[in-house]
């Protein structure tokens, strides 16, 4: 049986042409979430300033601080650990939104989170991996293996994150009409991206990840549960209402693991473990967040003849 260390020494090499769409990929991920940002998204940070101003904070530095917890709790192999944590200081996405709309919880709420976070992605994310990475020591020696600059890291990826931030960001304000007609197509062809990402990534791994699928989704279902509930529990301290609870709970549940693995395969030189945490989360945390959602409303309708009778 091949053991999850094995991914360890896996690597996936692009060639230039490869490692450019790659970027390419990423840079239009961005471009398609920019165009989608307006300002009224970041308005609601001034009606409700300590729900979503906590919320930020839970998902930009409580949940990588959780990850590094879960991570000296189970003491994965280095690779594994570094997927943990890219996929942790990611933002959260579109889907977060979505759910969250199927649960009946605050959309205004979700959307200005999704908002924020995406802004502050471009500079936080790359700066976040290094931090956590190498405050951990075992991956803090992957990078140097892998001979990553943390300078040259952090500008790089703040640099193919923030340019199509701003140039997205530019043609909402500018051009709304623009940017509403062709969001819808960049979000398409942004989300086939991520998609078919994810899925290369699974194909690619399967012949290892299929003989360790038992402990890679052991670590990826208590890595999403210690996210779902992290979420739940700022949402339970941030508000009363049940609608803003279950937002929190996907905006800090929910995160962009296609990112996170379009960052290890054009940044991070493709590490292997890495990688298939990044595949598998891509398709957990959809599992999970559709089971909770259903259990919301079921919840809502129990609740519903509970009052009627």
């Amino acid at each position: 049986m091949t053991d999850i260390g094995d991914l360890d020494g896996l690597r996936i090499v692009l060639d230039p042409i490869g490692q450019m769409g790659v970027a390419m990929a990423l840079m239009l991920v961005m471009f398609s979430v920019a165009l989608g940002l307006r300002l009224q998204d970041f308005r609601e940070l001034a009606t409700a300033p300590s729900i979503l101003l906590g919320g930020v904070v839970s998902q930009v530095l409580l949940l990588p601080l959780v990850t590094f917890g879960l991570i000296h709790l189970l003491s994965p192999p280095p690779s594994i650990a570094l997927g943990m944590i890219v996929v942790a200081c990611c933002p959260g996405g579109a889907v977060s939104n979505l759910l969250t709309y199927l649960s009946r919880g605050d959309i205004a709420v979700s959307v200005a989170l999704t908002a924020t976070s995406s802004l502050l992605a471009a500079l936080l994310t790359p700066a976040s991996t290094i931090f956590w990475s190498n405050a951990y020591a075992p991956t803090a020696q992957l990078l140097t293996s892998l001979e990553v600059n943390p300078l040259l890291f952090i500008a790089q990826t703040t640099l193919l994150l923030a340019i199509p931030l701003a140039v997205g960001m530019t043609v909402a304000a500018k051009a709304p009409d623009l940017a509403r007609r062709i969001r819808a197509k960049t979000t398409l062809v942004g989300t086939a991206v991520l998609g078919g990402t994810i899925i290369y990534g699974i194909a690619y791994f399967f012949p290892l990840l299929w003989p360790a699928v038992g402990l890679l989704g052991s670590i990826t279902v208590m890595h999403n549960a210690a996210a779902f509930g992290t979420g739940a529990v700022v949402g339970r301290l941030l508000s009363r209402q049940s609608a803003v609870r279950r937002s929190l709970t996907f905006e800090i549940g929910i995160q962009n693991s296609g990112l996170a693995l379009i960052i290890l395969l054009s940044q991070l030189k493709g590490v292997g473990g890495a990688a298939a945490i990044a595949a598998v989360w891509g398709v957990w945390h959809l599992i999970a967040g559709g089971i909770l959602s259903v259990g919301f409303n079921l919840f809502d309708r129990k609740r519903v003849v509970v009052v009627l009778d």
